[in-house]
């Protein structure tokens, strides 16, 4: 086997809200694999901050300003990165939001937020991308789904429908462009160790984990939360030549939780 096949060498790379956490983490795996890193964020702020953050890395990127549920905004900014670095070949569509409510307590506007932001901008997003994909005869769409495009949960109704919808959008891209040598692919995070989850894994006063800690500590056959890390494999494998042939696939790094009943009490 040739292993160049895993080289992203000469290909630009687009990873939305990856100013830090799992598209950081993306992002860094991708520049280790020869690409350039173009990323978006919300504000000026988070922007300058992710690329601080890759230049102590010693990575070159090229960062952007931009509410990805803007569908006008999103088609000034593609062309936008075309003049500036080029067409892109890789899409990752990390940028996310969770609203942790339970669904009778939870206002419309709560929900319609999370489904704009989890569901509609990558939507909008592959749509901006995929015609210049088309002319140049090859894409790679990754969508970061979840567990929750699987299973469901108390207190995240707006979530799991957002995944869920996701898993299928990321099929439905699959079945109109693969044709075009298009491959969509979605990668479902387990529980992951960033800055969003550090509150539900913090110790106890008297020293022992916090309850949700010990809940998914047991129903984990890796016993361990994930890191951001273990997602550069996948998600490299998924963006380069390797994938060619995996379309519509949504690839689980969740440490065998959805191979897992649990432990008998």
């Amino acid at each position: 086997m040739d292993m160049n096949a895993f080289s992203l060498k000469g290909k630009i790379a687009w990873i939305t809200g990856a100013s830090y956490g799992i598209g950081f983490a993306i992002a860094e795996a991708y520049a280790a694999a020869g690409a350039t890193i173009v990323f978006n964020d919300i504000n000026q702020d988070l922007v300058n901050k992710g690329l601080a953050a890759y230049e102590e890395k010693g990575i070159k990127a090229h960062g952007y300003v931009c509410d990805v549920t803007n569908e006008e905004a999103v088609q000034e900014l593609v062309k936008k990165i075309e003049e500036e670095v080029g067409v892109v070949d890789i899409l990752v569509n990390n940028a996310g939001i969770i609203r942790r409510i339970p669904m009778i307590e939870m206002s419309a506007a709560d929900f319609r937020k999370v489904i704009d932001v989890d569901l509609n901008a990558p939507f909008i997003v592959s749509k901006a991308v995929i015609p210049s994909m088309i002319k140049k005869g090859h894409g790679k769409i990754i969508n970061i789904c979840s567990m929750m495009s699987e299973l469901g949960r108390e207190t995240v109704s707006a979530y799991a429908a957002a995944k869920g919808g996701l898993k299928m959008l990321t099929r439905n891209i699959c079945s109109e462009y693969g044709e075009h040598n298009i491959q969509c692919n979605g990668i479902g995070p387990g529980y992951i160790a960033t800055p969003q989850t550090a509150p539900l894994r913090e110790r106890q006063p008297d020293g022992s984990r916090h309850p949700f800690d010990q809940f998914i500590i047991a129903k984990t056959p890796a016993a361990r939360w994930g890191n951001p890390e273990d997602l550069q494999g996948p998600a490299v494998f998924l963006a380069s030549d390797a994938s060619n042939f995996v379309n519509g696939h949504i690839l689980y790094v969740d440490g065998g939780i959805l191979a897992y009943i649990g432990k008998q009490p």
